[in-house]
């Protein structure tokens, strides 16, 4: 939650949000996240080409494992990016450099533990996937040497979500350039060229992201004029100031937690679709594709509205907050209509394009109306989500995802056996407009705690 003591009174800082302003974050945003899904698309193809199915199987699958992984690590961003912008709303002069240095050696921590368990947690996966013959010689090959990759990904977790929150939105599409074309090149290269088949796939995948994280931290120490400077800021009292820690964990926590529910919603949908059959199944697939690609679009407004509204969370100023939500609930519309029509109109063409099975492809414009109305249906999440992100209401979005996983689940088992897909399909958007009433219910609860009526003095602390 917003750490905001009820009765003392804070500094305000007043400032406007204008349409400018959103889409200088959305724009850069969402391109960073529209490039992400090209490198895996490449590093399947080339291995593809190889014509050896166990390969790929064993690709896809390695794929899927370090996903999975990463989805419940992506608190790194989402805290750091809060955090951040409130210390940037805050006029904090040090950027939020405690945050952004807590949350990097969290990181780092986190991917040497990965990397020390690393047997284990490859032996977790195989029982889980349980990968046929041909795929699991793959999939250990490539899992061994991806693994190496972990620190540096967590670490560009960290360092995308310090220049959001800072609305260096450029910046992060610099960084996702940097990692997914080095990603591309070098996959092709060490495939096509060096012959190394999955371990080259996944040598790119280390080298791309650890160039990035590089290419961050360097940035980072220009920031602050250098490694000396930074040096003399941080000291080992402020790092392991104890609140600022718990508050930290929490954060994590609450993060992560909503992160499982939500990871597990979208596993349970695709193991119910597997039990209409192997057709059905595909098309899900297929269709929660072309709905991702949506989804990313979306997320460019979400966020906007992070840094928007966390930094006028630090600002205390409530005109800034409530006009970021506004802007960001007027684009997210306009965005969501126009994906709704496009998704409508061209996605036939876009089934026929991914799939040539006629059993899948049918099955898939059967429900193509359900995913076409994704955009419409999750776009107050998707932006809510955003305010929560920047106010930091982690417990608030751990319990509002926990609640509405219930009722995902408690449509599914009363409309699947009447209705079959379905009513799969309607659990899974009865799940986006209940987390999105939660959500608006409690920022309009909360809004007179976080922000002071009355000012206090100017200035505010580095920690």
């Amino acid at each position: 939650m917003t750490r905001i003591s009820a009765g003392v009174p804070r500094p305000q800082y007043p400032f406007d949000v204008r349409h400018g302003d959103v889409w200088r974050i959305a724009i850069p945003a969402c391109l960073a996240f529209v490039t992400e899904p090209f490198a895996g698309i490449v590093d399947a193809a080339v291995i593809g080409r190889l014509g050896d199915a166990g390969l790929l199987a064993g690709l896809s699958i390695g794929a899927v494992a370090f996903n999975t992984m990463f989805a419940l690590a992506f608190f790194l961003r989402f805290g750091t990016a809060g955090l951040t912008a409130q210390a940037v709303g805050a006029r904090d002069p040090l950027d939020g450099i405690f945050h952004l240095a807590r949350a990097l050696l969290f990181a780092a921590a986190l991917g040497l533990l990965v990397l020390i368990f690393a047997r284990p947690v490859l032996a977790g996966f195989q029982f889980w996937f349980d990968p046929p013959p041909g795929a699991a010689p793959a999939f250990a090959d490539y899992f061994a040497m991806r693994t190496f990759s972990v620190p540096f990904v967590l670490i560009n977790f960290v360092l995308l979500g310090w220049f959001y929150g800072r609305a260096e939105a450029m910046t992060g599409l610099l960084l996702q350039i940097v990692i997914n074309v080095l990603n591309i090149v070098l996959s092709v290269a060490f495939v096509a060229w060096l012959g190394l088949g999955v371990k080259g796939v996944a040598f790119a995948t280390v080298l791309a992201q650890a160039s990035a994280a590089m290419l961050g931290l360097a940035l980072v120490l220009r920031h602050y004029g250098g490694l000396t400077r930074i040096r003399s800021i941080l000291s080992i009292s402020a790092l392991g100031n104890m609140a600022e820690l718990r508050r930290m964990f929490a954060l994590s926590r609450d993060l992560t937690i909503r992160s499982v529910a939500l990871t597990g919603a979208i596993a349970y949908f695709a193991a119910q679709a597997g039990k209409e059959g192997d057709a059905a199944l595909a098309a899900v697939g297929v269709l929660l594709q072309l709905a991702g690609f949506a989804n990313f679009l979306l997320d460019g407004i979400a966020t906007a509205v992070e840094q928007l509204s966390g930094r006028a969370v630090g600002a205390n100023w409530r005109p800034a907050f409530e006009r970021s939500i506004r802007l960001s609930f007027l684009w997210g519309a306009v965005l969501a209509v126009a994906l709704f029509a496009i998704l409508l109109g061209a996605g036939g063409a876009a089934i026929d394009l991914v799939s040539t099975s006629p059993d899948v492809r049918q099955a898939a414009r059967q429900y193509l109306i359900m995913a076409a109305i994704i955009p419409l249906t999750g776009m107050p999440a998707y932006v809510l989500d955003g305010v929560m992100i920047g106010a930091t209401m982690n417990r608030i979005m751990r319990n509002g995802m926990l609640v509405s996983l219930a009722v995902f689940l408690l449509v599914t088992w009363t409309l699947q056996p009447p209705l079959q897909l379905w009513g799969l399909w309607i659990a899974y958007h009865a799940m986006l407009l209940v987390r999105a009433g939660i959500y608006a219910r409690w920022i309009a609860r909360q809004k007179h705690r976080i922000f002071s009526a009355v000012p206090g003095p100017a200035g505010v602390g580095g920690a």
